[in-house]
């Protein structure tokens, strides 16, 4: 079976379009439909609404997710960065359809085996399966003999083990996209049965169209607050006090803890530099004078030789100009920059080739491979390529479009070297390949536009630290580390220099803490240690990591100390206005004009274009909506009283007031109101199920 095979491009046979197409599909099912997949463990990894997670069916999925992008990206592995991100996606996944199946058990709402059919293989498919590549035609657009050719696929009887275990992953693939349509399916008869009780009404759609009725050009003079000295204002412990238990719900946390860390970078030490230029002296003659280059880049160098073609866009930018501007044999280097030495060798110049072509083929198995120079013969004839194909070919998916294996770069992963003579051949032109299955007769349809290339040798030595530079750097953290306290952590980093880091509220659902690579080891122990707990080394990447524990805070709300400065600062600005208020209030008693005020307010007159009820901005002030609210109910021709922003103090006068031409339409309103109603209401009502649900969430006793 070639199929899976395709998917994961081995080779040439799976570039063609349904083989690079059928990527989309390599996710599987994540959630484990299965009764088999939810046998209990001691491990759980979560608790929803009582359900629990074993950990077991949460590591089946994120490894099917992970095997999804690796096929996806090319990538043969994943750092610990995108295996954190993927553990997240998984975890989104099934809180989401937890949360939702018990919603939907409670309202008696289903999905039927019908409709599910219906919106997977039927005349009204989702757009969650016409939007898969794998699906998609000639055209590019979604073909539905393609995805029934591709579920017929799924009912073949298995000759292999190899054939058997490929046709069980793509019923996999297969049940991912079924259940991601139910779940999606689900979610939107929850959402429509919502948002009957949160639908726009008539008085709605008045004031909706009322806000925009008129539009009004707003002169203002503006005093911001920061024209009133913090120290000409004066904030007590009790006022911070009573604003804190005032607004007390704007302090929710969540369990979270804070670091103080030592970070000490794995880097090259001077005997690894001196060892790296030692290394290029002895190999640089060498380099300039040997007949077996190859031999010697592919033993000693970073970079391996083999045999790539350069383009000036692909080409290293340091040596684009010597190997676009020289000849073959030419010379480059050797030169020090970015702590790597480089010397290059030009193999071959003056190429000019196609980047890409567009091939079809006829795939004969060894027991057929006679037959290849009569079709060859037939071929250039005049037969029809594409019935040959459809007739001879052992590739089943690339017959029935004809022998069609779409375009092919040079170098793309997962592509057969050996098919790279194609871009040496002439558009129409007909060639063959031998391999231990068969022969492919192949025939390059088109081709790009030539470009300039070159093949280079590059003898590269990056200076990186070495073991045993390594070793005396853990020592140093490991020496830092041990019989440390609170206070010594403090004195011993300024006597070494050491730079103190601090790391505030750090979650336990983060994957790592900001700037420190594959360091959720580092945010587990965190939640285990006590304050003033200092840690041993931790290595993150390519740094050793020393931490002091500076706080461990429970779910609950913020201290008053945390948030103190925060509320300080609202109350400051609270009380500038009242102070601006006051003196703009007197200055206008004197002043007839908005002119007249700005002088002797020692600012100037500035304009905000048509605002109404419904406008974000206030002109030049920018978000400004309590101003916004005072200025669309604002007589004409007048000045305001002062008005309080959020960014000073203003004071207003309208003009030019001009109307919407257009009438009410109460349709048109109520149709646009609960349209935008609709982007938004699926969402909201998932996070307000979260953040109502019952989760438990374990994860940092295990990842």
């Amino acid at each position: 079976m070639a199929v899976l095979e395709r998917i994961r491009s081995k080779g040439v046979l799976l570039i063609g379009a349904i083989g690079i197409a059928l990527l989309a599909f390599v996710i599987g099912d994540f959630l484990h439909s299965g009764s088999s997949y939810f046998n209990k463990s001691q491990s759980v990894v979560a608790k929803i609404s009582g359900e629990e997670i074993d950990i077991k069916d949460f590591n089946e999925a994120v490894e099917q997710m992970t095997e999804v992008y690796k096929i996806e990206t090319g990538k043969a592995e994943l750092n610990e960065q995108m295996t954190s991100e993927l553990r997240n996606q998984v975890w989104e996944m099934i809180v989401n359809e937890k949360i939702l199946n018990n919603e939907a058990k409670k309202l008696g709402l289903a999905v039927s085996t019908d409709e599910l059919s219906e919106r997977c293989i039927g005349k009204n498919t989702h757009p969650l399966i016409a939007q898969r590549r794998g699906f998609a035609g000639k055209n590019g657009q979604f073909s539905r003999e393609i995805l029934v050719k591709f579920l017929k696929s799924l009912d073949q009887t298995p000759t292999s083990e190899e054939m058997r275990q490929q046709i069980a992953s793509l019923k996999s693939y297969w049940a991912f996209w079924e259940k991601t349509v139910k779940n999606s399916l689900l979610q939107e008869k929850y959402a429509a049965l919502i948002s009957k009780s949160a639908t726009a009404n008539n008085l709605d759609a008045k004031m909706s169209y009322e806000s925009r009725k008129f539009t009004v050009d707003a002169s203002f003079v503006m005093v911001p607050y920061f024209t009133v000295p913090d120290a000409a204002v004066k904030v007590t412990d009790a006022e911070i006090e009573q604003r804190y238990n005032k607004q007390k719900e704007q302090y929710k946390q969540d369990e979270n803890c804070s670091m103080n860390i030592v970070v000490f970078d794995v880097k090259p030490l001077k005997e690894d530099f001196d060892a790296a230029k030692e290394w290029m002296d002895k190999l640089s003659g060498e380099f300039r004078t040997t007949d077996d280059v190859v031999g010697l880049v592919n033993s000693n160098s970073d970079v391996m030789y083999d045999g790539r073609k350069y383009t000036p866009n692909t080409v290293p930018a340091q040596l684009k100009g010597f190997a676009f501007g020289g000849a073959t044999g030419d010379i480059y280097g050797p030169v020090f920059v970015n702590n790597t030495y480089t010397m290059a060798r030009i193999m071959q110049s003056g190429i000019s080739q196609s980047d890409s072509v567009k091939i079809r083929h006829i795939f004969l198995l060894e027991k057929d491979a006679a037959k290849a120079d009569s079709i060859m013969g037939a071929i250039k004839a005049g037969a029809n390529f594409g019935e040959l194909a459809k007739k001879f070919s052992a590739v089943k998916e690339s017959a029935e479009l004809g022998g069609e294996l779409g375009w092919i770069v040079e170098g793309m992963p997962g592509m057969d070297k050996s098919i790279n003579v194609a871009f040496d051949k002439a558009a129409g032109e007909l060639f063959t390949l031998k391999n231990a299955q068969g022969i492919q007769i192949i025939q390059v349809q088109e081709k790009t536009a030539p470009r300039p290339k070159v093949k280079l040798a590059i003898l590269e030595r990056k200076v990186v630290a070495s073991p045993k530079s390594n070793s005396r750097i853990y020592n140093d953290a490991k020496t830092f580390a041990a019989n440390n306290s609170a206070d010594e952590f403090q004195k011993r980093a300024k006597e070494k220099g050491y730079v103190i880091r601090p790391v505030n509220e750090i979650l336990k659902s983060n994957p790592e803490i900001p700037g420190l690579q594959q360091s959720r080891q580092l945010v587990r122990w965190g939640f285990k240690s006590a304050k003033n707990d200092v840690s041993d080394v931790f290595e993150c990447g390519e740094q050793f990591v020393v931490a002091l524990t500076t706080e461990v805070n429970g779910k609950g709300y913020r201290s008053l100390d945390k948030v103190k400065d925060a509320i300080k600062a609202e109350i400051l600005k609270d009380k500038k206005a009242e102070n601006i208020i006051s003196n703009v209030t007197a200055q206008l008693q004197k002043q007839s004009t908005l002119e007249a005020l700005a002088a002797a307010l020692h600012t100037d007159v500035k304009v905000a274009p048509a605002v109404n009820f419904a406008s974000f901005q206030f002109g030049p002030a920018g978000m400004e909506p309590a101003v916004i609210g005072e200025t669309s109910v604002l007589d004409l021709n007048k000045m305001s009283a002062p008005i309080k922003g959020m960014a000073g103090v203003y004071v207003v006068r309208t003009a030019n007031k001009v109307a919407n031409p257009q009438p009410m339409n109460a349709k048109m309103e109520l149709l646009q109101l609960n349209s935008r109603m609709s982007y938004s209401l699926p969402y909201m009502i998932i996070q307000d199920l979260k953040d109502k649900a019952e989760i438990e969430d374990n994860r940092i006793n295990l990842f």
